[in-house]
């Protein structure tokens, strides 16, 4: 069974690139153009992504339609670099916005991926207290198993749409406890409070940390650039294990990646690593 040390540094902290973006992606994209965004310039990106930070970082997320095989190929990836393929199917409203909800991708196979060179695969599920919440426990936890019986890792990601903060507070805790208890390799969540309150974000991550039995992980949707380097020194002093993260990493280098991947996001990645080696609970640990 492969460990998560391979999606970690040698500080037993995770310092991993999220890629795996595709309407919301396009959507940031066509803001800066008039012209509709073809999948091309999905892929374009997500190869540069890929190629300037790969080397920094000790995983990279990437979906199977927007330049998966190409980074297998070009071996754009160090071995120091776990590749982790999204195995999410997701649907958005018709009329645009975030996640509705979640399918595993039926036409991926988990061992053919693992010979291919995948290391881990990742799941999201949008977790709210409605009529499919049974639904989304039993798809989470058939993904699990087939991780596990591939040999994979399995990363679960349980997103939560608040209706208030507190509201915020009590589902990310609920989701936690519940994907958690299904017992993935990982589990990745929501930076909470959208990393504005430290002492409150701390308290409720301490709170993840006590309802989660496995290594856990921030994401950073909703934070802003500038905020994400408190949220993970928060983070993992409250427990976490490190980041899995696209936005705050990127998001300000869809203009001319690659010139601005080298003098933005290289620094930035490399200054998040050191936050997770020094204060992340290393997975191990975690995984005890």
């Amino acid at each position: 069974m492969t460990s998560l040390g391979k999606l970690a540094r040698p500080s037993g902290g995770l310092a991993m690139v999220a890629m795996d973006q595709r309407e919301s992606l396009r959507a940031m994209l066509g803001a800066l153009t008039p012209a509709p965004v073809p999948d091309s310039d999905l892929t374009k990106f997500k190869i540069a992504v890929a190629t300037e930070l790969g080397k920094y970082a000790s995983g990279f997320l990437i979906d199977r339609t927007y330049g998966f095989d190409q980074v297998l190929t070009d071996r754009l990836l160090p071995p120091t670099c776990g590749l982790i393929l999204a195995a999410d199917r997701l649907r958005h409203p018709p009329e645009g916005g975030p996640v509705v909800e979640t399918s595993i991708d039926e036409e991926l196979n988990p061992v053919h991926l693992r010979e291919r060179g995948v290391v881990a695969m990742k799941l999201l599920l949008v977790w709210r207290p409605d009529e499919n919440r049974d639904r989304r426990l039993a798809m989470a936890a058939e993904f699990v198993r087939r991780c596990d019986e591939a040999g994979l890792l399995s990363i679960v990601e349980g997103v939560v749409r608040p209706r208030s903060d507190l509201d915020f507070d009590h589902l990310q805790v609920e989701a936690a406890a519940e994907l958690g208890a299904l017992r993935p390799s990982l589990y990745k969540a929501q930076v909470p409070r959208r990393g504005i309150d430290p002492a409150q974000v701390g308290r409720v991550c301490e709170r993840i940390s006590a309802a989660v039995p496995v290594p856990w992980v921030v994401l950073s949707q909703g934070v802003t650039i500038e905020d994400f380097p408190t949220a993970v020194r928060t983070a993992c002093q409250a427990g976490a294990s490190g980041f899995l993260a696209g936005r705050a990493i990127w998001s300000d280098t869809l203009a001319d990646p690659t010139p601005l991947l080298r003098s933005r996001s290289v620094d930035r990645l490399k200054a998040l690593a050191e936050l997770v080696d020094s204060s992340a609970r290393p997975w191990q640990e975690a995984a005890a």
